[in-house]
């Protein structure tokens, strides 16, 4: 097998160093450790690449949530929207028929992407900005 033949950079020698060492076991859970720390993912990095990188620093603490669309599936969408904000039944299938529509403003990044997924699991889509 071949190695990659990448030029490394002087300030990121000893990293690359220190990773080439590592098994593939302790790898596998320095990736995990780094996706939980900065909230993003390996395989996000890797399509993203540099715009992530030069993002990492300066990380966003609030995020808003809009219903783009209500799905084919809207009454599982909109007892989702309903139990997540608290809202009665009226209120929520307003939202939902409404859709583009923002739902919820400057939520923590792990509230918006819990919510994100509860709503797409029922058949909506959402976008977190």
């Amino acid at each position: 097998m071949e190695e990659n033949k990448v030029e490394v950079p002087a300030k990121f020698k000893s990293i690359v160093e220190s990773i080439e060492k590592m098994s593939v076991l302790d790898l596998n859970e320095l990736v995990k450790l780094l996706e939980k720390k900065f909230g993003v993912s390996a395989a996000a990095v890797a399509v993203a690449g540099p715009a992530v990188a030069a993002d990492a620093g300066e990380e966003k603490s609030a995020f808003n949530v809009e219903l783009t669309d209500g799905g084919a599936q809207k009454i599982a969408v909109i007892k989702v929207v309903k139990e997540a904000l608290a809202i009665g039944l009226k209120e929520a299938k307003d939202m939902v028929d409404g859709a583009p529509i923002m739902m919820k403003e400057g939520m923590k990044k792990a509230e918006a992407e819990d919510l994100k997924k509860k709503i797409e699991a029922a058949g909506g889509k959402v976008t977190l900005k």
